[in-house]
Formats: structure tokens, sequence, C-alpha cells
């Protein structure tokens, strides 16, 4: 099904109640959001006036969606360095004047280097249902890359993974090794250029480095990757992966919610259209995208 403002209309649990619930499917681009703060010069009201350090996608009372850049850790690590939950955390005690710190569940995570798009809980309901969503298999996420070479296989491939913890590598390794972990994902080859490919990843499992150990075994590792490329290591200004693409059911709303995030107009993305991975409509359905 595309990604539009299609309504599904549900019958109310009640006999004698006529109302329908309505279920959405809503589009957030971030060029549209973008785009839409360029209008106005003045901040909207509900918008702080200071920089959060990070990208906006969306937020409401449950959930925030932000646009993670990159070689920023998703949670604080051993560098002790600026992390993204303890800048949204900062921001929400900011924006809302809190007295003390701020609830945000961390759902998902991405790896130092990659950018995209996250969803964070703002309560702890929104965060045990989406975490519900998560074990179930019913959040999609989807990557981009560009790697070195063309990957000797696509469509649906299946490794398994062993975490060298000392040294956070993750190496392929037999099924029957203890302590492994399956890690399938569908890869297509979008483009190609130049002796890189244009690969678009999705993770039906969410194993560390997954992406990025998939890719190298197929013989492609990922442009600026100097974890696992090796003697095929090309030089990027960041590791060229990219989580573009975040879908989910809203946790008190029910709806359809999808979001989309290019990656950084630099190389390697600029030898490719990147601008057709946010292709999609942009819905202004319930406000979400004012």
């Amino acid at each position: 099904m595309n990604d539009t403002d299609e309504k599904v209309n549900k019958t109310d649990a009640s006999p004698n109640d006529n109302k329908q619930a309505v279920k959405s499917r809503v589009v957030i681009r971030l060029d549209a959001v973008e785009s839409a703060k360029k209008s106005s010069d003045a901040p909207k009201k509900d918008e702080p006036d200071f920089d959060p350090g990070f990208k906006i996608l969306h937020e409401d009372n449950h959930i925030i969606v932000v646009v993670k850049p990159q070689d920023v850790p998703t949670q604080e690590d051993i560098s002790r360095d600026s992390d993204l939950l303890s800048m949204i955390k900062s921001y929400l005690v900011k924006k809302y004047n809190k007295p003390g710190n701020a609830y945000v569940g961390l759902l998902h995570r991405l790896d130092r280097p990659t950018g995209g798009v996250m969803v964070f809980a703002k309560t702890s309901k929104a965060a045990g249902r989406l975490s519900e969503q998560i074990r179930d298999g019913e959040v999609d996420k989807t990557y981009c890359a560009v790697t070195v070479g063309r990957p000797n296989r696509t469509g649906r491939v299946e490794h398994y993974l062993e975490k060298n913890e000392k040294t956070n590598t993750v190496l392929i390794a037999p099924s029957t090794l203890e302590g492994v972990k399956r890690a399938v994902s569908d890869i297509a080859v979008l483009d190609e250029k130049d002796g890189l490919s244009f690969v678009k990843v999705d993770l039906i499992t969410g194993r560390s480095h997954q992406a990025r150990v998939q890719l190298n075994a197929l013989g492609a590792p990922i442009v600026g990757d100097g974890k696992y490329a090796a003697d095929k290591l090309v030089k990027s200004p960041h590791l060229a992966l990219w989580a573009y693409r975040l879908s989910f059911s809203h946790p008190v709303t029910g709806d359809i919610m999808t979001f989309l995030a290019q990656p950084p107009d630099e190389f390697p993305w600029n030898l490719f259209d990147i601008d057709s991975l946010v292709n999609s409509p942009r819905p202004t359905d319930r406000g979400y995208n004012r």
C-alpha cells in the first residue's frame, strides 16, 4: 500500500454510538517540514527559541520523532560525548520549563556514525506500546547506503552474527556457534555509478552493525566504513549509511505514521538521486505537518 492519506474506518465498539474511529495514514517528510519553517520568518508559538542540536520531524504529547545527527551517540557511552538521548531530555526541560529531568523512552538505537530517523517516547505508556510493536516486528526501518561495488546477492539475505564487546566489532559466524544472533535483511540496488552502488536495506531484524556487516560480507562494504571495509575503503565525510524511513502505529491514536528524511547532500550521496527516497505525497491531514 502506498504512503498516502488513506483513511480506514472502523465501527465503534458501542452499538449505541454511531461515531466511527478514523485511522489515518500520515506521511511526514523532512524536506516538507523544513520548507514549512522557512515559509514563516517568525517561530511558531509551540517551537523553542533555541537550537536543540537536532531536527524535529514530529512531536506530540506521547512521542517525539527526530533526525539523529551522524557521529553522535544515541545514548551516553564511554566517550562521554554529547548524546542524542540527553539532548532530547535537555530540549524538553527547556521547552516546557520542567523543574527536574524529563522522561524520554529510548526504543531503538542507531550506531554512532549512522544518522537518520528515530522515535522516542515521552511517556511510559507510549514506550511500552512502541516497544511491543518493535518486538512484534511491526515497526518498519529502512536504510539506504552507498557501497563500494555491487552486492553479490540481493533480495532476502541471512547471516549469523557474533559481537566482540571488547573491540565493538561484529563478525559473520556459524549458526551453530553459541551466542550468535540471526540477522535478516532485504537488499535492493537502486542505482550504480563510478564503481559505487546506491542500495536500499530493509532490516527484518535489528542487530548491532547489521547492515554494515552484511553488505561487507556480500563483497560491497559501505563507503566510509573504516571498521569493516579494510582495503576496499573509500573515504567520505561520514559513513554512507542512513536510516531514511521509519513507519509505525502511533501508540495512542493508532495512526499509521511514516517519517522520511534524505541523507546529507555530500559525497557519495550527491552522486545519486537521493530525493527519490522521499518521493511521497505531503499530507496535511490531522495537522501533523503544519
